[in-house]
């Protein structure tokens, strides 16, 4: 890693341990007490406007000097990682899904017009977005099943069709959708899609509810069904070229699936740590949990598969580094499989360990296990990535 890289690791630790964790509860307190579960808690934007004065902002911008801090992708990863640690932590700052695609997208593919009008506010923390592409009728972990219509009327696209789990759309803050549809359904199966930009308050964007995960609704970040009627935005917010959007939803995973599994072995880390200082704690049948052999082997299994996750996430963010994503894109499937399930198995053995707090809002565990659950499914599910990468290792190694 460069000096720059590290001295920015050793700066995002230090905000996190004075900043982050101790903002925590205030943060939750305002989303469970304050009346209105979709207001933001103003510990958040002060917690940005502390980061951004520190330079900790928009460190996760990879290839871009101009916009972020230029780290490569294996320099990113352990920042990533600290920030994963909260559930608060990356938005402090200004690197938390779905916000992070969603300004490569714009940055690598977007227009100057485009990239004035949204991806400068989304840079400067001013607005967030959500990426829409997932729909309840079709299996959408195979994003050639989409079947929202993009269709051309002159100088506009009529949009119409049913997207669900739009992580971020409930948030007041959301202003604007990259919706993923189809443009030429008679075209070849991976030119078929497009992907466009549609603001939130365009006439016929409906949000119908807020999903539940694990009967919680995430406020005030949340995860939305929404219907878009006749809705109607300008040629000029296409992103790149028709048939394009394919594509550019495989540039956007690859960084982002990165960020996602660093940010769950910082989340599962934290878990270990709190295991530990538990079972230290703690006294059954006569000496410490710590003393306990079952206790032990769940912690030396831990630190194990932790290491294990953390060192294959920092390979998989090298070779992106040195190619691009179709040249990772095995052991990028690889961190998929590997990291979300270590993270909930290790944060489930916390839980465990904790006894009946584990499950309670007394500790970040609950929390932290409904989101390594839920990694399972954002950017694929667990058996796409094993068919994909089983289909390549059939390849490689069949003939």
């Amino acid at each position: 890693m460069s000096s720059k890289a590290e001295d920015l690791k050793l700066r995002v630790e230090a905000f996190m341990n004075e900043h982050v964790y101790a903002a925590e509860a205030a943060y939750h307190d305002h989303v469970e007490n304050s009346g209105d579960r979709w207001s933001i808690p103003p510990i958040m934007e002060e917690l940005k406007e502390k980061a951004k004065s520190q330079g900790l902002w928009n460190l996760f911008l990879a290839e871009f000097d101009e916009y972020g801090s230029g780290l490569t992708n294996r320099e990113y990863a352990p920042l990533a990682e600290l920030m994963g640690r909260s559930q608060i932590g990356a938005e402090c700052f200004n690197c938390s899904a779905p916000d992070t695609g969603n300004m490569e997208v714009l940055a690598r593919y977007g227009t100057e017009e485009q990239k004035e009008k949204w991806l400068i506010p989304l840079l400067n923390g001013e607005i967030r977005s959500a990426f829409a592409m997932t729909e309840p009728a079709v299996a959408s972990s195979d994003a050639t099943n989409i079947e929202c219509s993009i269709v051309r009327d002159g100088d506009e696209y009529v949009i119409n069709g049913r997207k669900w789990w739009i992580s971020g759309a409930p948030d007041p803050r959301c202003k604007i959708f990259i919706l993923m549809g189809k443009t030429n359904p008679d075209a070849a199966r991976h030119q078929q899609q497009s992907q466009i930009l549609v603001p939130r308050d365009t006439p016929g964007v409906t949000i119908i509810r807020p999903m539940k995960v694990f009967g919680s609704d995430d406020a005030p970040h949340g995860h939305a069904e929404i219907d878009f009627k006749d809705v109607r935005v300008p040629v000029s917010n296409l992103i790149g070229e028709e048939g394009g959007g394919f594509a550019i939803a495989q540039g956007r995973l690859g960084p982002g699936r990165i960020h996602h599994c660093m940010r769950l072995i910082g989340c599962a880390q934290r878990a270990l740590e709190l295991m530990c200082q538990r079972v230290e704690s703690r006294v059954a049948f006569g000496k410490k949990l710590s003393e306990q052999g079952s206790i032990r082997e769940d912690i030396a299994k831990s630190i194990c598969e932790i290491e294990q996750a953390r060192l294959l996430t920092f390979s998989a963010a090298e070779k992106m580094d040195r190619g691009t994503y179709k040249d990772a894109k095995d052991i990028i499937a690889m961190i998929k499989i590997v990291a979300p399930t270590m993270a909930q198995t290790v944060i489930d053995r916390a839980m465990q360990a904790h006894g009946a707090m584990g499950l309670s809002q007394d500790t970040f565990l609950a929390e932290a296990f409904a989101y390594a659950r839920t990694i399972r499914f954002a950017d694929g599910p667990d058996q796409v990535h094993m068919n994909s990468l089983g289909k390549q290792i059939i390849q490689r190694y069949g003939q």
